[in-house]
């Protein structure tokens, strides 16, 4: 292997991030690169399995609850200056030994403003390096921006002042970044779309699936589960007032549905109801399921449009959370899928969108889904160009003709 990539996440609710993360990791893999991942956020079992050459676990932080105001370790308590201290002395330790090409940081400085207390101290340690490593964001499609409006202008210098390149894992073709945050034409030359990250179907990289599980039902999921329990209740009703009740309905609670959510779900199940944690082959049950209802979070939205599947979403859109609301309102809009808003969620309504999303076949839709290969060649691009030095690299852009980057704009 030639070149190493130091790659940073922090989940603080659902795994959304986490799942991206490792599936970028798996391709820089296959790019010939050498990977550390380390993850802020609670282990999560279910998505352990990486090629990464070492994962790195930091103390666990995660967010109280929907809200995001209050940081907790894992026994639920708030953090403190001790957690503090011990994750950025890692953090430090991990860079310092693995002496990385590159460093791909998730979310930073667009989110995760929280954890500047070590993603300050790394950052600092990278500049100070020679040779300098490339410094990047792996940025989500769509941006949650805070009520400061001092923010987006911090964003935007600290993208300037830091960072040699923002990977946007979107399709500017479908949402540019400047939908959500409109300052982006202030970083256009900082900016790289790499399409969406996508699960990679590679050989026997596919999770197996058996052959029954997902064919001709309706498949409930609500991502990692921690704020899916009135979702999962709405559906138990639906089905209990007899919507497709000659169907099985098989319901996908997540990791972290809370386990008392879970227990009371699972003694209350009307017959013909499955109730399951997890399942690492759900991208492929979605292809033979009668239609999925789920929420709108990033990785689970493109495993439906993957497969094609008669779709409803109920986005998550508690407090300022506006990110599940945008995607979905975009897809309803081009017919691919029904929407039901969160506030407007009961079971008649459920109802009448399933039947909407059975009997109009999903439109299609063109929107890049290469993000993950297309990060990892871009990444390997850079650390490899004889043009680079201390961390500056070639100026690069996607060409869609050839799926390939060509040096400037």
């Amino acid at each position: 292997m030639t070149g190493s990539v130091l790659v940073y996440v922090q989940h603080l609710l659902g795994i959304g991030h986490l799942r991206r993360s490792l599936r970028i990791s798996e391709a820089l893999v296959r790019e010939g690169l050498r990977v550390t991942l380390i993850s802020g956020g609670e282990p999560i079992s279910s998505l352990a399995c990486t090629s990464a050459e070492s994962i790195i676990q930091l103390s666990p932080v995660r967010a109280l609850d929907a809200g995001f105001k209050m940081l907790v370790d894992e026994l639920g308590r708030p953090i403190n200056d001790k957690l503090r201290m011990a994750r950025r002395s890692a953090l430090l330790a991990a860079f310092a030994n693995q002496q990385p090409d590159a460093l791909l940081i998730e979310a930073f400085p667009f989110g995760r403003r929280a954890f500047r207390f070590e993603l300050d101290g790394l950052i600092e340690a990278a500049r100070a390096r020679r040779p300098r490593p490339l410094i990047l964001c792996s940025l989500r499609d769509i941006v949650v921006l805070p009520n400061d409006p001092r923010r987006p202008t911090e964003i935007v210098e600290r993208v300037r002042d830091d960072f040699d390149f923002v990977l946007v894992h979107g399709d500017p073709a479908f949402i540019p970044l400047e939908d959500s945050f409109p300052l982006a034409s202030e970083i256009g030359d900082k900016l790289i779309y790499t399409g969406y990250v996508a699960e990679v179907h590679q050989g026997g990289d596919t999770a197996a699936s058996d052959e029954t599980a997902g064919a001709d039902e309706v498949l409930v999921s609500v991502g990692g589960g921690a704020v899916g329990g009135a979702l999962l209740r709405t559906a138990i009703e639906t089905r209990r007032q007899g919507c497709l009740a000659n169907l099985t309905w098989r319901l996908l609670a997540g990791p972290n549905l809370p386990e008392a959510e879970f227990a009371a779900l699972a003694t209350a199940l009307p017959e013909g109801v499955v109730l399951e944690r997890y399942r690492p082959d759900f991208p492929q049950i979605l292809r033979h399921c009668r239609v999925s209802v789920s929420q709108a979070g990033y990785n689970t939205v493109l495993d439906v449009l993957t497969a094609r599947a008669a779709a409803v979403v109920v986005p998550f859109a508690l407090e300022r959370e506006t990110e599940q609301s945008l995607r979905a309102e975009r897809l309803a809009a081009r017919g691919v899928l029904s929407l039901v808003p969160e506030t407007q969620l009961s079971p008649k309504r459920l109802a009448s969108a399933i039947d909407r999303a059975i009997s109009a076949r999903p439109a299609t839709i063109a929107i890049d889904t290469a993000g993950a290969r297309r990060s990892a060649r871009v990444i390997a691009d850079m650390i490899r160009s004889p043009d680079r030095e201390f961390g500056v690299a070639r100026d690069y852009r996607y060409d869609p003709l050839t799926t390939g980057l060509l040096p400037g704009r």
